[in-house]
């Protein structure tokens, strides 16, 4: 009598070369194929059609516009000046202690009310933080040195110094307005 080792053994030794004749049985004929790729092979190559031949391209020239457009000589000073100022002569204080509200973007303030002490009117400013800040006529806010002019129930407006395209500076009207 055997040992169920050797009996395992003899029953997977059975099993594997009862797949081996399964698979072997199932491989197909392959002479069909190999027949097919041998008639492509013999098969003459055709030849490449010629690089179509295309018609030179004519230009449109615009009635009236001859000037170059790289001419910087036409371009105009944008007229962004305010009441008190032209287009590149408002100034920027560099030794002014910057504000709080001056490290954020104006759009990203918003007025959250107002009110008046002592006959001095105050907005009141929600920082992105959301921190709440009071300010009045002369405090600055926003990154382009923005100075508040006034001040009343429903907006903050101010004055920004930006640069223009031309290497100096520019004054510029901007509100914040009550926020919903």
């Amino acid at each position: 009598m055997r040992n169920p080792a050797q009996r395992s053994l003899g029953a997977a030794l059975a099993l594997g070369l009862l797949g081996t004749l399964v698979l072997s049985a199932c491989a197909p004929d392959k002479s069909d194929l190999e027949h097919y790729v041998a008639e492509v092979n013999e098969r003459p190559g055709s030849g490449i059609d010629p690089i179509p031949t295309l018609e030179p391209h004519e230009p449109f020239l615009y009635p009236g516009h001859t000037r170059s457009p790289f001419d910087s000589s036409v371009i105009a000073q944008p007229d962004l000046a305010v009441a008190e100022g032209e287009p590149g002569d408002a100034e920027i204080d560099p030794d002014r202690p910057r504000e709080f509200l001056e490290s954020f973007p104006l759009d990203s303030l918003r007025m959250v009310g107002s009110l008046e002490q002592d006959e001095v009117r105050y907005a009141l400013v929600r920082t992105p933080d959301r921190g709440i800040q009071r300010v009045t006529v002369g405090n600055y806010m926003g990154e382009n040195h923005g100075r508040i002019v006034e001040i009343t129930a429903t907006r903050v407006k101010l004055v920004e110094v930006v640069p223009d395209a031309f290497g100096g500076y520019v004054e510029r009207e901007n509100s914040v307005a009550l926020a919903d």
